[in-house]
């Protein structure tokens, strides 16, 4: 019998039937669903390392403040350290896992960016498989772990094809006057022509990815990386009155771009978003830094008396700001994130001076457009292998947001969050695209499974019947009709009642540190057993309609965690049943 003092509460958002089960209900209905556009949380893939305390940590603060749903999480573990690794165990042990993984879960049609979180290797040294001619000429044979895996079909070819200097074809060329023509929203399933022409058959494929954070040697504490995550989100369609700053002097690290820097200048100001071009190393005294173009070995941000605006992507031109090792020199990208940058890169290792393996001034003109901070990064560098991409991959402070509402055809009332919800539903999307914008078409995940779309002014069709009871988290969301294809979205956690099962769960305590443990109770009815899990790993399983199991908090990591469970009650997905999550805080 349970404790009296337990609580029951009941399901509310994605919870699964068993993680197994799940995946095979992915695979139902994903199978029928068209290949859908980016942007958005459920188009992610994040990678967490559950052998790192620090790993866990910047990920729940990653995945709470942007609603990653449990299905788009990955625990892979790793500890064959966090500096460096080869190419052949970065391929097996890192790389493989994940595609395996979305591919098994069937995701493949809506992930486009990879996201790694701390503790995972930066670089990938890749001497051994160079041809001898290659490795004769090549003094700095490493990668970075974002740029590889960004270049993945390259990697897992027979050859290196990531040195290529124009391997990213996702790049927009830059037109007569100096800056790209256009600004793309990037999709996992385009394929990309030599001259960045998108092609919805055949071309070469990514996947954007993005480092949240490093929290070893030189990097960030995760403290101090979860608050610039943060402030990221809040900054999504801001418009910050601020202004972009692009910093000149003699040193090389500036003369090598400085000279496209008018023509970024101006391309923000007809877009509304003032823009400097100002001697010095930093901006001295500026409290409205809204993005930042520098080229210096050595920088101290606070003697600067400046602050960094929420959403800021700023940069900095130097051999090695993305190398972490406690006796490295010159200042890595971790001090802008340290002040409230959302994103920064560097290379991993000495690049040369080559333009190609670093960010294009217009960088800032694809953010100003409205681009993703992920899609800002890959569309303004042509050869991105050595570059470590770190931050919020979502950020987009520019963007026309759409903002959605979804009604129940049946009686013209907005859905609510808890609604109970049986047999085939019809929900009518609507939205508004702040200035001008309209919408393109609207999807619809469960779970943070994609099923299916509709234009404007059509419905979405809903069979609860072949889902599991209990509460789930239904997202609609809209694209809006630009080559950028911004997203919104309405998240409602809802229930389908079908089959008369139940199952609440109760959590104790549910504030805790990492030394404690957590007492996780299930009840339910018309159940066999159940699978307690959070951040998509299991953590429990549990026999018959009623029981308990004891969690290491350690597992779970300092931050909010979501505690979920599912019961079973035969081979379908149908047959099972989802209680309602329930938050706990993990202190350090």
């Amino acid at each position: 019998m349970m404790p009296a003092r337990f609580r029951f509460r009941r399901a509310a958002s994605p919870a699964s039937f068993s993680i197994v089960r799940l995946l095979a209900f992915v695979g139902m209905v994903a199978a029928a669903a068209v290949a859908p556009a980016g942007g958005g949380p459920e188009n992610l893939f994040v990678v967490v390392n559950p052998a790192s305390a620090d790993s866990l940590a910047v990920a729940n603060a990653f995945i709470a403040t942007r609603d990653v749903p449990p299905i788009n999480i990955l625990m892979l573990p790793w500890k064959d350290g966090v500096e460096s690794t080869t190419t052949a165990l970065f391929r097996s042990d890192l790389l493989a896992p994940v595609l395996r993984a979305i591919d098994s879960r069937r995701l493949a049609p809506q992930i486009d960016c990879v996201v790694w979180s701390s503790d995972f290797p930066w670089r990938i040294d890749f001497k051994d498989e160079l041809p001898p001619e290659l490795a004769a000429k090549d003094r700095f044979p490493s990668a970075s772990l974002t740029g590889m895996t960004m270049l993945y079909a390259a990697v897992q070819s027979n050859t290196p094809a990531w040195l290529d200097t124009e391997s990213n074809d996702y790049y927009r060329p830059l037109g007569t006057d100096g800056v790209p023509q256009t600004t793309v929203g990037f999709r996992g399933w385009y394929g990309w022509g030599q001259n960045g022409e998108l092609l919805e058959a055949g071309g070469t494929r990514y996947l954007l990815s993005v480092m949240l954070g490093v929290t070893a040697g030189r990097g960030n504490t995760p403290r101090e990386v979860a608050t610039s995550l943060r402030s990221a989100a809040r900054a999504d369609g801001t418009k910050p009155k601020g202004t972009v700053y692009f910093m000149t002097n003699g040193d090389v690290r500036t003369t090598t771009r400085s000279g496209v820097f008018p023509a970024a200048v101006q391309a923000l100001d007809k877009l509304g978003v003032r823009a400097e071009i100002v001697s010095g190393v930093l901006p001295k005294g500026k409290k409205d830094v809204a993005g930042l173009m520098v080229g210096t070995p050595d920088f101290d941000w606070r003697s600067s008396g400046s602050t960094i605006l929420p959403g800021a992507i700023c940069e900095n031109l130097t051999s090695f700001g993305a190398i972490f090792t406690p006796s490295a020199g010159q200042t890595p990208l971790s001090e802008f994130l340290r002040y409230g940058a959302a994103g920064s890169s560097g290379t991993v290792i000495e690049p040369y001076s080559i333009q190609a393996k670093f960010p294009h001034a217009a960088i800032q003109v694809h953010y100003a457009r409205g681009a993703s901070l992920a899609e800002a990064f890959y569309q303004s560098v042509r050869s991105p292998y050595q570059l470590l991409v770190v931050g919020d991959p979502l950020c987009q402070p520019w963007a026309s947001i759409p903002v959605v509402e979804v009604v129940t055809a049946a009686d013209s009332k907005l859905l609510e969050p808890e609604a109970t919800l049986s047999g085939t539903v019809e929900l009518e999307p609507r939205a508004t695209v702040p200035g001008d914008g309209v919408v393109d078409r609207f999807e619809l995940f469960v779970d943070g499974v994609r099923l299916t779309e509709c234009g404007p002014g059509g419905r979405l069709m809903l069979d609860t019947t072949a889902l599991a009871d209990g509460h789930h988290d239904l997202r609609v969301v809209a694209i809006e009709s630009s080559p950028v294809e911004t997203q919104g979205r309405s998240i409602v956690p809802v229930s389908f009642a079908n089959h008369d099962r139940s199952i609440e769960l109760a959590v104790e305590p549910l504030r805790t540190t990492r030394k404690g443990t957590v007492r996780v109770a299930v009840k339910g009815t018309g159940i066999e057993g159940a699978v307690v899990f959070a951040l998509g790993r299991v953590l429990g399983r549990i026999s018959g309609a009623e029981s308990s199991i004891e969690v290491p908090a350690e597992l779970l990591g300092a931050g909010t965690v979501m505690i979920r469970a599912t019961g079973r009650g035969g081979p379908r997905p149908a047959d099972g049943v989802n209680a309602v999550p329930v938050a706990v805080e993990v202190t350090e």
